[in-house]
């Protein structure tokens, strides 16, 4: 009877176990796919963005032989646009974005290198996006600016925006929904990292060049809130999985003594 007793305590833990991990699981995909939706849309939207950029080459290109080099430039960016639709389309987690990013910059500086060959002019200096949205194109300045409670630095800007700026005005921020409030993707929280890093990354460590930005997951409170946030969930279903198992044991230990007739 002994034995009989153990395996069911046993059986017990190992159903509680099992039980506790899809609940692990389930939470962990629901908090996987709440972070990407929004990241998810953005990048859709700078996809397509590429897109129109294309459409508005073709019709500059419209009736030119194209040069080996602008043909070549040409097909690059036709070729980053596919890839970065592909790779969207694959995205499972927020940190998946940044390849997407990556894929899009490279199909503007390609875009950038085609009017400049078309133009007679040099190939343009490989620098970072537009920070302020990088679907702006490749900067062509760093501004001294300040986000709201934070300290100045330089950033990297296109022509309008480095204007606006020096002028005292608001840039022009990508824009997206936070909670019930439109701020700017760079105050968006930590899911929104990866989409920056994919476009600033390769020109430097993020966290030199946005620190103090407010942007959520560079080390500021929100790396902190999801620290503790993370930190919570995984002792909440430590607790689920030993209550089951609790359970479960009670359960089989009443099994054992309900087959007793006292």
């Amino acid at each position: 009877m002994e034995g009989l007793l153990i395996l069911l305590v046993i059986a017990a833990a190992i159903a509680a176990i099992v039980v506790a991990s899809r609940r692990s699981k389930a939470r962990e995909l629901e908090r996987r796919e709440a972070e990407l939706a929004p990241v998810r849309k953005l990048t859709f939207e700078d996809v397509t963005a590429l897109g129109e950029q294309l459409q508005e080459l073709d019709l500059e290109l419209a009736g030119r032989q194209l040069t080996e080099g602008e043909n070549a430039d040409y097909q690059r960016a036709l070729d980053a646009y596919e890839s970065a639709k592909t790779a969207a389309d694959s995205m499972t987690r927020p940190d998946d974005v940044r390849h997407v990013t990556q894929i899009l910059d490279d199909g503007r500086y390609a875009i950038a290198c085609v009017q400049a060959r078309v133009a007679g002019e040099p190939l343009p200096t490989r620098r970072p996006p537009c920070f302020f949205d990088p679907r702006h194109g490749l900067s062509v300045t760093d501004v001294m600016w300040a986000p709201p409670g934070g300290a100045p630095r330089d950033v990297p800007a296109c022509a309008l925006d480095a204007e606006r700026v020096q002028a005292g005005a608001d840039p022009d921020s990508r824009m997206v929904m936070a909670g019930a409030q439109r701020v700017p993707y760079y105050q968006a929280g930590g899911a929104y990292r990866p989409y920056a890093q994919g476009y600033f990354g390769a020109f430097g460590p993020m966290e030199i060049m946005f620190a103090g930005l407010l942007f959520g997951g560079l080390g500021g409170f929100d790396m902190l809130g999801d620290g503790i946030g993370a930190i919570g969930d995984g002792i909440g279903d430590l607790g689920d999985g030993i209550g089951d198992a609790i359970g479960g044991i009670g359960d089989g230990i009443g099994d054992v003594f309900d087959g007793f007739d006292f």
